[in-house]
């Protein structure tokens, strides 16, 4: 399986850098959905939307922007 590099802007993930899996053609999903869990009882954690800017930066690393939070489940 073909990876890309991509930097989360925004949201939980901000400045942070990590391979996805590549689509067809090389790019990055249009759309990642990353999930992260609070281990504080009665709280199930959040899912952060990121979109993909349609751009590469000078060095090849694809953006993901932040969209929304929503409760874990619920982001489409």
């Amino acid at each position: 399986m073909q990876t890309v590099t991509v930097r989360f802007v925004g949201g939980p993930a901000d400045g942070t850098a990590r391979e996805l899996p590549a689509a067809p053609g090389g790019r990055p999903p249009q759309r990642w959905i990353l999930s992260t869990r609070d281990d504080t009882p009665g709280l199930p954690g959040a899912d952060h939307l990121y979109e993909l800017k349609p751009e590469q930066t000078p060095d090849g690393i694809w953006t993901l922007t932040f969209v929304r939070s929503d409760p874990i489940g619920m982001t489409e």
